[in-house]
């Protein structure tokens, strides 16, 4: 019988590019580490320079993290890039959709609101 050996190789970059991807995702390593079943500090090992996940958590990380396996792995680049600041204030309005649709309202009545004052304001 002939034992084949592979070698484990890493993709160069993977693990600041698992954290570049969370953070415009705007999520923590736990909200991330939530999402695929693991724990922060499993989330916290891959992204580190030396490890990357088996195939099964790399489909799971690139589902939540809304990229293909393609472009986690960086084998081809990102497409959407988006920025964590932008990524924070659409969770945020995710929790809205979780409301009674009379919250939801008054939520958008106040955003509507806010936005009217701060145009006049500007063209004062």
């Amino acid at each position: 019988m002939v034992q084949v050996l592979v070698k484990e190789r890493i993709l160069e970059g993977f693990g600041p590019r698992l954290a570049a991807l969370r953070q415009a995702r705007g999520l923590t390593q736990a909200a991330l580490g939530e999402k695929v079943d693991a724990s922060q500090r499993v989330i916290a090992y891959y992204e580190n320079e030396e490890a990357q996940p088996p195939g099964a958590l790399l489909a799971d990380l690139a589902i939540a993290l809304q990229v293909s396996a393609d472009e986690l792995l960086g084998l081809k680049p990102v497409k959407q890039k988006a920025s964590p600041k932008k990524a924070r204030l659409l969770k945020r309005l995710e929790k809205v959709e979780t409301l009674p649709p009379a919250d939801q309202r008054a939520v958008l009545k106040f955003v509507d609101a806010l936005v009217a004052s701060r145009k006049r304001s500007a063209s004062i």
